[in-house]
């Protein structure tokens, strides 16, 4: 822990667009002090992001220098996150979860490890939210819905109750699922799409009503 009341030291680990909005909820909330940020790209090292330092990349992860602090991954993209939780799970670190003052979250509701939910979000009763998962700006979460690790919903995404939503998944922007639909792992959501039916894994759909345009490789 710092030496900063109760608050502990949290860095975030990416440095790009996505690392700004991360930041921001982070820099709004009581419980943390942002040490700094780290990102595998050299050329950002010594750079700042709104006044918080670019410490440099995973080297700075296996000293002591960094060991009493706790990590949040601000990289937007579902399979990079999941790579760099895999390997810094090894190290010891402990992940948070970064939550926006202006977040709604209801009774019940679990929230895994390293997860974020940004400005706007409402996140209802009995949801249950998995490790590393983006809930993005005003995206909506109803009743009992389970969200697997490493997901992303992107902004202004409304998922209606029970919605099922598999590891590795990412939902576009201002996308809606009805009730009770279950999307399979790994499948992508296009932006604006209405999901009235179950959605295989690995798939791409798209469209209002949404239909599979597109099969995705094995990962």
């Amino acid at each position: 822990m710092s030496d900063r009341g109760s608050k502990s030291d949290l860095l975030l680990y990416g440095a790009g667009g996505h690392a700004k909005v991360v930041l921001d909820v982070a820099m709004r909330i009581d419980r943390h002090h942002v040490v700094g940020l780290l990102d595998d790209d050299p050329s950002l090292n010594g750079r700042t992001l709104h006044g918080v330092p670019v410490l440099g990349g995973l080297e700075q992860l296996e000293g002591d220098t960094y060991r009493n602090c706790c990590l949040v991954i601000s990289i937007g993209s579902n399979d990079a996150r999941r790579r760099l939780a895999e390997r810094l799970g090894g190290l010891g670190y402990t992940f948070v979860s970064v939550i926006h003052p202006d977040a709604r979250i209801g009774m019940g509701v679990s929230l895994g490890f390293g997860t974020v939910a940004m400005a706007g979000v409402s996140i209802n009763a009995d949801a249950a939210i998995g490790d590393h998962v983006i809930v993005n700006t005003g995206a909506t979460v109803d009743h009992d819905c389970r969200i697997g690790d490493y997901a992303h919903l992107s902004p202004g995404v409304h998922l209606a109750g029970n919605v099922q939503v598999g590891r590795l998944v990412h939902v576009g922007i201002g996308a809606c699922v009805a009730q009770g639909v279950s999307i399979g792992e790994g499948s992508v959501i296009g932006a604006g799409a209405a999901v009235i039916d179950d959605v295989a894994a690995r798939v791409v759909v798209a469209g209002v009503p949404a239909k599979v345009m597109r099969r995705l490789s094995a990962a």
